[in-house]
């Protein structure tokens, strides 16, 4: 009797405890799944914002690339065969590329023939008119190629602007809630102050706005004058610009004797005093 209550109750404690296995096992592959799906939910959610972070990041760079501000400059020099071929040519580029002529000078010295030209044309066609024109050049005596970035004056300015004119509001609120004269008096002071500074800030970017817009290209293309007559030419504009020379400058010391006039005589009178007290003494 007491050897089958004591195989009784070993079952009992068996089957417990697979019980109690069952039920720890069961909790942990629950656990797990709750775990997993977790950080799969986590992980989904995460992942939008990470893509809207990115693609704003790649927008505000792109956006920093458009705001950048350049004045581009070139100035170009170089000799050419024939002086009109080569202006029809750079006209030709002038209308393809929405550019303007802003100064056009001719003339002719001892040696050469020569055209300065300065052309404003948009900043987007810069580099493709200088590469057009560059087309039929061989050598060029000087070609500079300048670019300043002006994009930190050109925030600078914008953000003074603000401030000045928030400024210039708080002042016209208070303007309107003073009743002494005085109070008046000096607040329109500072407000004339005030608009002073936005006006001359105001120039200067429209001056930035207008420089980075359109750029400047300065060109000076010239031909040699043949040596025959380069040389009878030279020879007599010599003969004539020495007597020229020497005309203007004898018209020049005539008339600086006239503009000393006083002194002459002033120093006429002295040396005949002198003159005649030295006389006088050796008497």
């Amino acid at each position: 009797m007491y050897f089958f209550n004591l195989k009784e109750l070993l079952m009992k404690t068996v089957i417990s405890s697979l019980f109690l296995l069952t039920l720890l096992l069961s909790c942990n592959k629950e656990s797990a799944h709750v775990d997993y799906k977790t950080e799969t939910v986590e992980a989904a959610e995460m992942a939008p914002m990470i893509s809207e972070n990115y693609s704003y990041n790649v927008n505000e760079t792109e956006k920093n690339k458009s705001d950048i501000k350049i004045i581009k400059n070139g100035n170009l020099r170089f000799e050419t065969q024939n002086l009109q071929n080569s202006f029809i040519a750079i006209q030709k580029a002038i209308k393809s590329h929405k550019a303007y002529v802003q100064n056009d000078d001719s003339g002719k010295d001892y040696e050469s023939t020569y055209r300065h030209i300065t052309i404003r044309l948009p900043n987007a066609y810069f580099d493709s008119f200088i590469n057009e024109i560059s087309k039929g050049v061989k050598h060029f005596d000087k070609k500079e190629i300048s670019a300043q970035d002006v994009t930190e004056e050109f925030v600078d300015l914008e953000a003074r602007l603000k401030a000045k004119r928030t400024l210039e509001n708080r002042y016209l609120e208070i303007l309107k809630k003073a009743n002494k004269v005085t109070e008046i008096l000096e607040i329109e002071k500072e407000l004339a102050s005030i608009r002073e500074e936005i006006e001359a800030k105001e120039g200067r970017l429209k001056y930035l706005q207008s420089k980075v817009a359109m750029s400047t290209i300065s060109i000076e293309m010239y031909t040699e004058n043949p040596t025959g007559t380069g040389t009878t030419i030279s020879y007599g504009s010599k003969m004539w610009n020495a007597i020229s020379s020497g005309f203007n400058g004898l018209s020049s010391f005539f008339l600086g004797i006239l503009h000393i006039w006083p002194f002459i005589l002033i120093f006429v009178v002295a040396f005949f005093l002198i003159r005649r007290k030295l006389k006088n003494k050796n008497k």
